[in-house]
């Protein structure tokens, strides 16, 4: 007999009831659950406090790794082409490791003075996981300020002590974390401040922890795969990076006529690379990361490189605008008019400073076109991103930033509740004692007065909530570089080593408080404890701090002619354009290169400030004007600027290269393989990357630390042959010298 109640004047059976009931749990967790499409179909709206976070394995794994990718990304960093070992190569290697240390270690429980743990608390846990990949990924970028001791013991020829070093290192490093903790009440709990880069993060985490239950229906695993792609691109290596190294640029059209001054600079390696192959991972991924950028991205990066590399730095060049032919056609070196090399020491005085008497005397600083036409590209760029922003997502993020204030908390901020959060008076702490250091660095070693300390810190602080907004709505984040170089150029002209070390403090400043800020979203989609989080990215940091500057001082001091083309591969592209900037807005000063003393050159260039604000503006109206043009909705300024913001260091033959790779698997591949694409396109590029840096490392430590070479030949070039065509790497000598082969 069916039992029956009276509901409201209604006779309901059991069954009726439990269907009701049913029915109100699935409309509540369809309700309980993010306001944001995106975060609903990546983050699940569950935890299960009981997960081991903060366990042995955790810290073991997570400072393992810290300590090598610290160590690769350095070593690699100041190499002709660099590879970076990031968060998804030591999230797929440390997994395994992770479900190693659970069967293996013991489960023995300890006690120390009344703290009880447990080397083993059970299975390896996506929240220690997450930590381990955290950890890592937060130092997988290069310390900035290791460029200033590195430019100040080769260029500037000031030699200061490890301590001074390390001090910079770790207080542009640190002191943005610190930073961080005012932000993160609007930057982490509102459900709207999303993060698109951490939802990716989220997903590659969650589907290595689902792998183990997943029907793979006869396909290779993705940890076999992995390890199958890294060991053939371990053993592919070893012919551009050490038998054959040729084919690593093959500049095939210039081996039609070599001599050929105009056809070498157009075609050559060094030069504008047209048709120039790489058979080489790490040049074809340089900056373009062929595999990860989106197609869309990559097509607004085509149609920048043309514009800049292939039209407009050609008419400048063979106009002879500024004198360019005079100059190679891209180079990131400084010379006289004449040509010649720029000798910074000849205008500074004993102090390091500017002597005007001695600039006059030994004239003006003269940069190729394509140097000058980067810079302006970069102006337009800065200009461009805040003009676009404000157009296509000003109302977006005025009214994020409304509900990041007033909005009740979500799913995920209310399962967080269950861990306490990191006290106000942690941060508080770290940033008395980062800026303490930070004070006793920039005077007791004499870096920048200060005042100048404090405007740095006072730019980054003021930045760092509307780029934070920016960055947590759109995914892009406006750079701070040239504007704090503008500014402490006009402040403190003729300082160079006071210029760069500003730039730092107000650039890196606002990049490291905004990574934590962005770590602490995983975290808090992941439902990672913030205090855990906050000590893993801390101590983390210390120890790559101290194995950056360790490893890059190690390489300046061993390696000969290090951070020249006769050191290669350590020619130190990135560095040397650090270099040549320290010049031209700290040795000499905006105002004698783009401003109106001295008859500045380049001052026409600081019209790109105005190019940059307006061109997002014409197409935005366009787009009203004519909303049936579907094309200019998609043209993006600021990555169509930014193209060409990364050369130099880079070379045209690396994007070219790297957008063809781009066209095969983020076009090709993804719209007619997709199956395939979906499964291992990401883990194709992270075995890349891995096998390239392991076999880097081997050649390096088991041959040429060793003084260990291979013989010459003509696929291996001897840099002494007389025949300097012979002689040069892609057998196009004269792809970097200037429009008389010079």
């Amino acid at each position: 007999m069916t039992k029956e109640e009276v509901i409201d004047g209604k006779y309901v059976t059991d069954a009726e009831k439990r269907e009701d009931i049913e029915e109100q749990q699935v409309t509540l967790q369809e309700q309980d659950d993010s306001p944001i499409e995106e975060v609903r179909v990546t983050v699940p709206n569950t935890d299960d406090p009981s997960l081991p976070y903060n366990t042995f394995r955790m810290w073991f794994l997570g400072l393992l790794f810290t300590a090598i990718i610290s160590f690769v990304n350095e070593f690699f960093y100041l190499r002709q082409t660099n590879i970076t070992i990031g968060y998804s190569v030591v999230a797929l290697i440390s997994l395994p490791l992770g479900h190693l240390m659970a069967r293996v270690l013991p489960t023995h429980q300890f006690n120390i003075f009344g703290w009880k743990f447990s080397l083993n608390p059970g299975p390896f846990s996506i929240k220690e996981h997450v930590l381990i990949g955290t950890m890592a990924a937060c130092n997988a970028g290069t310390a900035y300020a290791v460029d200033i001791i590195i430019i100040q013991k080769i260029y500037y020829h000031d030699d200061k002590s490890f301590v001074a070093g390390l001090f910079l290192v770790l207080t542009t490093q640190i002191t943005g974390f610190a930073m961080a903790g005012a932000i993160r009440r609007f930057l982490v709990r509102p459900a709207h401040m999303i993060w698109p880069q951490t939802l990716v993060t989220a997903s590659l985490f969650r589907s290595l922890h689902a792998e183990h239950s997943e029907d793979d229906a006869g396909r290779m695993s993705r940890m076999r795969y992995f390890v199958l792609v890294s060991g053939g691109m371990f053993i592919y290596y070893w012919f551009p990076g050490f038998i054959f190294p040729t084919i690593g640029f093959i500049s095939w059209i210039c081996w039609i006529a070599p001599n050929n001054f105009v056809l070498a600079q157009l075609t050559g390696s060094s030069g504008l690379g047209i048709g120039t192959i790489a058979l080489d991972w790490s040049a074809a991924s340089y900056y373009v990361a062929p595999l990860v950028t989106p197609w869309f991205a990559q097509v607004n990066i085509l149609i920048g490189f043309i514009l800049v590399t292939y039209i407009m730095v050609p008419w400048a060049y063979y106009t002879n605008l500024w004198g360019s032919k005079n100059f190679p056609i891209i180079s990131s070196s400084l010379f006289l008019e004449n040509g010649t090399a720029y000798d910074v020491t000849q205008v500074l005085n004993a102090q390091g400073l500017l002597d005007e008497n001695a600039y006059e005397a030994y004239g003006p600083l003269r940069m190729d076109s394509f140097f000058a036409l980067a810079y302006g590209v970069g102006f337009a760029g800065l200009t461009a991103t805040v003009m676009h922003v404000v157009l296509h997502n000003g109302p977006e993020i005025v009214e994020r930033w409304k509900s990041a204030r007033s909005e009740n908390e979500d799913i995920h901020s209310r399962l967080m509740r269950v861990y306490p959060e990191v006290p106000d008076w942690w941060y508080g702490l770290l940033f008395v004692v980062t800026f303490a250091l930070s004070v006793i660095t920039c005077v007791v070693w004499d870096y920048m007065p200060w005042w100048a300390l404090l405007l740095a810190l006072a730019i980054a602080a003021f930045f760092v909530l509307p780029v934070g907004i920016v960055q947590a709505v759109t995914n892009q984040q406006p750079g701070l570089n040239i504007v704090t170089e503008y500014v402490i150029g006009y402040m403190l002209p003729g300082h160079a080593i006071a210029n760069v070390t500003f730039k730092t403090y107000g650039y890196i400043v606002n990049i490291q408080a905004l990574n934590f800020v962005s770590d602490l979203k995983l975290g808090h989609y992941m439902k990672i404890p913030p205090q855990v989080m906050f000590m893993a990215q801390l101590v983390s940091s210390i120890i790559s701090c101290v194995i950056n500057l360790g490893t890059a001082l190690w390489l300046v001091n061993t390696r000969p002619n290090v951070c020249t083309h006769a050191g290669y591969p350590f020619t130190c592209r990135n560095t040397n354009t650090f270099y040549s900037a320290s010049v031209i807005w700290g040795a000499i000063g905006p105002q004698r290169v783009f401003g109106n003393k001295d008859d500045a050159l380049y001052s026409t260039v600081q019209w790109a400030f105005l190019a940059g604000a307006l061109l997002p503006l014409l197409f935005w109206l366009a787009s009203k004007k004519f909303p049936n043009v579907y094309w200019l909705k998609y043209v993006h300024w600021p990555v169509l600027l930014a193209a060409t913001s990364n050369m130099p260091p880079a070379l045209p033959y690396m994007y070219a290269n790297g957008l063809f790779l781009g066209f095969i698997f983020q076009f090709l591949l993804r719209r007619y393989r997709y199956n395939w694409w979906s499964r291992y396109n990401y883990l194709t590029s992270a075995a890349l990357d891995t096998g390239v840096a392991v076999c880097g490392l081997v050649i390096f430590f088991c041959i040429q630390s060793w003084n260990g070479q291979m013989p010459y030949w003509w696929g291996n070039p001897n840099p002494s042959n007389p025949d300097v065509n012979a002689g040069a790497q892609d057998h196009c000598a004269y792809g970097g010298t200037n429009f008389y082969g010079q």
